[in-house]
């Protein structure tokens, strides 16, 4: 998601209102002075068990964005992958690979290999508690001071790794629309959320990942234009207190940041100031759910085994993840 303030004080009446949801949503504390994974502390071994109850067909469906140059950042705050080989099969066929690592020849062994530049945050990723301060600060009312040139010295995404394995709960709010995708500045309420829970018959259980699809992402696939950081549908800072009483402990959502755009208050991503600095939920950001939402529609089951451990990144302020949903 984007970063940082924007200029210039934010109304009062914006600023009470979200200091309201800050003091109804806080889980500063919860977990002892030490947590550093905030609302997945409820994904504990019920809600693992739980999860991988609900496999009953052996089938998985990936979640995750391909990682290469055609996704939709636009440079201005971050690129896109870039893939740079350092060996190749022409080398290997134009005789040039005549070593071996570790010294011998090659005896018509041959490789491949490459590397990855990329942003952390460039396509499907987990934000970490370390990625938002507020008032100078991270969760758990850690200092914005600990996040430093070198990573940050808490709240970094590495704390993630091995921990979002839970049921997760696809909310396809297209469906309820005829198929179309939201429109940007689309806010998903309260009522949207229960509306489409209730049309399946379900209901949201502490440890939960709420996965929300909106249809944004397959409709910009390919001209993406100002996918990342521009208007967009998602989630109203209104929310926040109903994904703390229902004990969400994450969200994975289609679109660059969550929330909606333009954003509801004076205040940039407001969303992420109560609901991840404060609740301390883990926030997924440009998940690939079409083919999720399909597979859904064509059994009925809206309810599955979510595994989306991030890349164990020291200090990072948020990971790539290889996310799927196992029914």
């Amino acid at each position: 998601m984007g970063d940082f303030a924007s200029a210039g004080p934010a109304p009062a009446e914006d600023l009470e209102l979200l200091r309201s949801y800050i003091e109804q949503c806080t889980n500063w504390g919860r977990w002892g002075e030490d947590d550093e994974i905030g609302a997945v502390n409820l994904i504990d071994a019920d809600a693992i068990c739980r999860a991988a109850a609900l496999v009953k067909a052996g089938r998985t469906v990936s979640l995750t964005m391909p990682y290469d140059n055609t996704g939709p950042q636009d440079g201005s705050l971050r690129s896109n992958p870039q893939l740079v080989t350092t060996a190749t099969g022409l080398d290997y066929l134009a005789g040039t690979q005549d070593f071996l690592p570790g010294g011998g020849t090659s005896k018509g062994f041959g490789y491949s290999d490459d590397i990855v530049i990329m942003a952390n945050q460039a396509g499907t990723q987990w934000d970490s508690l370390s990625h938002i301060f507020w008032d100078g600060k991270m969760y758990n009312g850690r200092s914005a001071a600990e996040s430093t040139s070198a990573g940050s010295r808490s709240n970094g995404i590495e704390n993630y790794a091995g921990r979002i394995v839970t049921r997760g709960v696809l909310v396809d709010l297209p469906q309820l629309r005829g198929g179309a995708a939201l429109e940007p500045g689309y806010a998903v309420s309260v009522a949207h959320l229960e509306e489409f829970l209730a049309a399946h018959s379900l209901a949201v259980q502490p440890g939960d990942a709420l996965v929300l699809r909106t249809g944004f992402l397959g409709e910009r696939r390919g001209r993406w234009g100002d996918y990342a950081g521009g208007p967009a549908p998602g989630l109203s800072l209104h929310t926040a207190p109903w994904l703390h009483r229902q004990g969400v402990a994450a969200i994975a959502a289609d679109t660059w940041g969550v929330e909606v755009r333009p954003n509801e208050i004076g205040v940039y991503q407001p969303l992420h100031v109560v609901s991840l600095v404060h609740t301390g939920i883990a926030f997924g950001e440009m998940f690939d759910l079409d083919a999720l939402a399909a597979d859904c529609a064509a059994d009925g089951v809206y309810e599955f085994m979510f595994v989306a451990s991030p890349l164990p990144l020291t200090g990072a302020a948020g990971a790539p993840v290889s996310a799927v949903a196992i029914k």
